[in-house]
């Protein structure tokens, strides 16, 4: 974050030190009884990126022709939702797919043989500008990480979708994990911001509280190496528990607190009483 520089005789502003640190508005200072004019114009333009990203298409083929270079096989679908206006209304269109393509993900079932571990369904949620930003790098990440063994699914490219579009694709294509890479609600400091959420066994009526989230991952916040990093740690718990959702705590933080302070000891999942489940929000 850069600064204006202090005008002659204006002593330094002591909030820069820590405005340096966050993208947090903090010390507005004021004009009479309204905010500076600055300050004004900079929460107007963090609105108008907020709005964009919601409602700017995201450019699918362009996304798929970036994957492509990276070596993945990609997969367009699109959900019932028609449109990006229909897609804001009526969230329950948005968590299943359209006829036409579920009828060719089931025929694409019935004459594959592979199976897949991991099914990645990239899903513009409410934030193309997310998507478009960091789903390259960060499949890039998962891809070079993925452990001996584990057999990945061509990547799915989901239009108008919600987190629960993924439980439907990985269902239909024999998935035994699905991470639904999905654009995040914006916020006023971060427009681009991309969560995961893993299921295990996805399955149509699966809810939130069957899910493990992984959020911010953007460089200002968890970066795609860190994220594919946990993303796999939770794969792997959840293939030894059979599990995804409360039941698995994401406890990979301290597994790398562990290897950094040479413990070589394994550090054991902790399993909940699914009992204790939230109730389910609308994703």
């Amino acid at each position: 974050m850069t600064h204006e520089p202090a005008q002659r005789g204006i002593p330094p502003d002591p909030w820069d030190d820590l405005r340096a640190h966050t993208q947090a508005r903090l010390a507005l200072g004021r004009a009479g009884a309204a905010l500076p004019t600055a300050e004004l114009l900079r929460f107007g333009l963090a609105h108008a990126q907020a709005r964009d990203a919601v409602h700017i298409p995201l450019d699918a083929e362009a996304l798929a022709a970036q994957l492509q270079a990276q070596g993945c096989a990609t997969l367009p679908v699109h959900s019932a939702a028609p449109d990006r206006a229909t897609y804001l209304l009526r969230p329950d269109l948005g968590r299943r797919l359209c006829d036409a393509d579920a009828q060719t993900l089931r025929a694409s079932s019935a004459n594959g043989t592979t199976s897949i571990d991991l099914l990645l369904v990239v899903a513009d949620g409410l934030s193309s500008l997310a998507v478009a930003r960091q789903a390259p790098p960060l499949i890039d990440a998962i891809r070079q990480q993925t452990p001996a063994g584990w057999q990945l699914g061509p990547v799915v490219i989901a239009q108008q979708a919600r987190v629960a579009l993924g439980d439907e694709v990985g269902a239909l294509l024999g998935a035994r994990l699905v991470a639904v890479l999905i654009g995040e609600r914006p916020g006023l400091s971060s427009p681009d911001s991309l969560g995961i959420y893993l299921t295990w066994h996805p399955q149509v009526g699966r809810h939130d509280a069957q899910r493990n989230c992984i959020s911010n991952v953007r460089p200002e916040g968890l970066p795609p190496a860190a994220a594919a990093a946990r993303l796999w740690w939770l794969c792997q718990e959840a293939r030894q528990l059979g599990l995804t959702g409360v039941g698995l705590k994401d406890r990979s933080d301290a597994v790398t607190l562990a290897a950094e302070a040479g413990d070589s000891a394994p550090v054991q999942p902790r399993i909940e009483n699914k009992a204790s489940a939230p109730p389910s929000h609308s994703t």
